[in-house]
Formats: C-alpha cells, structure tokens, sequence
C-alpha cells in the first residue's frame, strides 16, 4: 500500500529571500505539510514530523514559477515512516519542468495522548 499526496502553487514575490529565490524556510513548510498529509492518508492516524534528511536545494526558484510539491511513502518500520518530497518547478514560458528541491521526511504515530505508537503491523 503507498499514498501520494500532491499540491501546486504559484511562487509570489512575497515568498522570495533577499536573493529573489524562494525562501527556503517556506519551501519546508510546504513539503512537511506535503509530508504530513501523505502519512496521514497512509497510517488513517495521526504522526509527528521527528526528522528531515537529505535535504537538496538543486534549482532556484523565482517569482512566476509554478511549483508542484509531491510526496510518497518510501519506507516503513514498526516506529517511523518515511515520505520522500519533491518540489518540481515548471517555467511558465517553456513549459519546462526541473527538480528544484527535495527531501526525505521521517515521521512517528502517535494516539490521541499525543503519545508515540507503534505503526500497524499491516502498514509495515
């Protein structure tokens, strides 16, 4: 069983750094989120974000870029999940699509105390 989980945004100048490229604080919040739905989806339970590894900013990305950020469950063990991201920019004048960031995600479930849970044998 795998889950997927896609959005699309539209880079806006007020998302830039003093560069004028995206900011990188709000590019991770937006693949965590990514992250966070893909395990949601995945576990029908919640999780906690414990980790991010692998962290590659390959691309810039400007104002006017569109972006679509992905996110899939790529591994499983009995305490975390793991969700890599990938950010793609396309250049609205070229139609072009490039990698521009990506990561892995690693998660816990936890229950309704907030408490850390094992996953479910049958997710593993």
């Amino acid at each position: 069983m795998t889950s997927e989980t896609t959005q699309t945004r539209v880079i806006f100048p007020g998302d830039l750094n003093n560069h004028e490229t995206l900011f990188g604080g709000k590019a991770l919040m937006w693949m965590d989120e990514v992250a966070y739905i893909t395990v949601l989806r995945y576990l029908n339970q919640n999780a906690v974000t414990i980790a991010v590894n692998k962290l590659n900013y390959s691309n810039p990305v400007k104002a006017g870029d569109i972006i679509e950020i992905s996110g899939k469950v790529t591994q499983t063990g009995s305490v975390k999940i793991t969700v890599h991201v990938e950010i793609y920019k396309e250049i609205v004048t070229t139609g072009e699509k490039v990698k521009a960031i990506d990561a892995d995600f690693i998660f816990a479930p936890i229950d309704e105390n907030h408490k850390p849970v094992r996953v479910p044998v049958e997710k593993i």
